[in-house]
């Protein structure tokens, strides 16, 4: 790719958070029954909702003409981006109408319509960042970032919304998610330098690279955080959403395209 594409980062962070919450909310309202109180469930679809929309805004910066851009799902029996668009506009909907439910949007069937069309999203994301031009994401390795990124944001931000019987469920999901992007993050780049010569090279981009190290580091804190405090405090949610979008910014500018190298090919 060799191109930070700020819009992507900002659209793929920010929905994959809101996807997040959305599923520890279902998790969360499944096990309580009857769901969080009102306010609690208005303050959290909020926060859903306004993660999608800013990320769905950020993403029109990626565009040439951004009023174009339903055309996107033109092609949706053919290009998992069409697919994409279609999953995240159907999401943000979900997440909007939650908001309007107020009461009834406490009750787990929308957080589990959310966490659906979530996944979808997901996985059309995954696919779109795994093409043959990208030796080193031609496989499932995308879908397992973004994943990893919804349920680390999705137990840090859902922490915020969880009662003290549920607390310490969200810091078991989030500390769990932390060391399997911490395992990712450091195996990748090693079995990359062992592949072919653009995979080789990527791998090499990516351990010099300042936003990989920035990742990396911070997910260590984040688990040191939670280590010591056996919670998550309010603020580490942020510092781990700073986290994901110095990853994902490396994600994208420092991943290796086939084509920019064509004439050193061996």
């Amino acid at each position: 790719m060799q191109s930070m594409e700020l819009p992507l980062v900002l659209f793929t962070v920010f929905s994959q958070a809101a996807i997040g919450v959305t599923l520890m909310r279902a998790v969360r309202t499944t096990a309580d029954g009857a769901g969080a109180v009102d306010n609690d469930a208005r303050r959290e679809w909020g926060l859903i909702a306004g993660l999608m929309v800013l990320g769905m805004f950020g993403s029109l910066f990626h565009l040439g003409h951004p009023l174009s851009a339903p055309t996107a799902l033109k092609h949706l029996g053919t290009a998992w981006l069409s697919r994409e668009v279609l999953f995240a506009g159907l999401f943000t909907g979900v997440t909007v109408l939650a908001v309007l439910a107020a009461g009834k949007a406490g009750k787990p069937v929308l957080a589990w319509l959310g966490t659906l069309l979530g996944l979808g999203v997901i996985v059309s994301a995954g696919m779109t960042y795994a093409p043959p031009a990208l030796p080193a994401l031609n496989n499932a390795l995308p879908f397992t970032f973004f994943l990893t990124s919804a349920v680390i944001l999705g137990a840090g931000f859902g922490s915020w919304f969880a009662d003290d019987e549920r607390a310490p469920l969200m810091a078991r999901i989030f500390t769990t998610a932390l060391v399997v992007g911490l395992v990712l993050n450091l195996a990748a780049p090693c079995v990359w330098l062992s592949g072919g010569t653009v995979m080789r090279m990527t791998g090499e981009a990516w351990l010099g690279s300042g936003f990989y190290w920035t990742h990396v580091l911070v997910l260590v804190a984040c688990l040191g955080v939670v280590w010591k405090t056996r919670t998550i405090p309010a603020w580490l949610p942020v510092l781990a959403l700073l986290g994901e979008l110095a990853g994902r910014a490396g994600f994208f500018a420092d991943t290796v395209h086939m084509a920019a190298n064509m004439g050193g090919l061996y």
